[in-house]
């Protein structure tokens, strides 16, 4: 017996699935500005030689955009806020490309020098790594969907990953949304296995950040860390 479609002639049938977007919830922006003060605490921790100017330079401008960060997000995000989206943005354009820098300067200094301190190597380089992984975290949060501000008001757009939790209602209820712990999780998983494990990216966008931080990732352990166990 065949089972009739309720779609009305010259209408496409409803496709079955939950719905989307899920309800808008707030969401405390407390994690990713402790990662971000974490991942500035690590940069001070690197050698002079890795760093642009002075060790503390660096960290101390991007203090100062934590700072403005912090003064521009209320303590619940539950909205839009364009004004610390773009202070959020910029603060984590500038430590990921403080980190590459140092990675880059690491590297050279690798191959254009006769190293003779392993430890030393192998402590800038996951000093590095975690910067790295932390980071890229960020990127993820503040890039899926629109934003946290956009996904706490329920007016998400389209998923940019796909997350385990969206496949089965059995699994979760129908209105799951991913927290800031799932998307540091995901970067934690792409920059050990340089590629993506239970989370797939969909858009353009998220293929790209993953593919790069997986190149960062790669480099500082295949030619960096490899290295230093040698000298070791």
């Amino acid at each position: 017996m065949v089972q009739e479609s309720s779609a009305q002639p010259g209408q496409p049938a409803t496709a079955p699935g939950r719905p989307y977007p899920p309800a808008g919830a707030g969401e405390s922006p407390w994690p990713a500005q402790l990662t971000v003060l974490a991942a500035i605490c690590l940069q001070l921790a690197l050698p002079e030689r890795l760093t642009v100017g002075p060790t503390w330079l660096v960290p101390a401008l991007e203090g100062a955009l934590l700072v403005g960060m912090f003064v521009a997000t209320p303590r619940q995000l539950e909205g839009e806020h364009r004004r610390r989206r773009r202070v959020a943005l910029g603060l984590t354009a500038f430590v990921s490309a403080a980190n590459v820098y140092s990675l880059a300067a690491l590297t050279h200094f690798l191959l254009h020098h006769n190293v003779s301190d392993g430890h030393a190597l192998i402590g800038s380089g996951v000093l590095i790594w975690l910067t790295n992984f932390l980071i890229f975290a960020l990127w993820y949060w503040e890039l899926d969907r629109g934003g946290p501000g956009v996904r706490a008001a329920g007016h998400d757009g389209p998923p940019d990953f796909l997350f385990p939790q969206m496949n089965d209602d059995r699994i979760e209820p129908s209105g799951w949304r991913p927290g800031f712990i799932d998307y540091l999780y995901v970067s934690l998983t792409n920059a050990t296995a340089f590629s993506p494990t239970d989370t797939m990216p969909l858009s353009p966008m998220a293929k790209s950040v993953m593919g790069l931080q997986a190149m960062v990732s790669l480099v500082t352990i295949g030619l960096i860390v490899s290295r230093a166990v040698n000298i070791l």
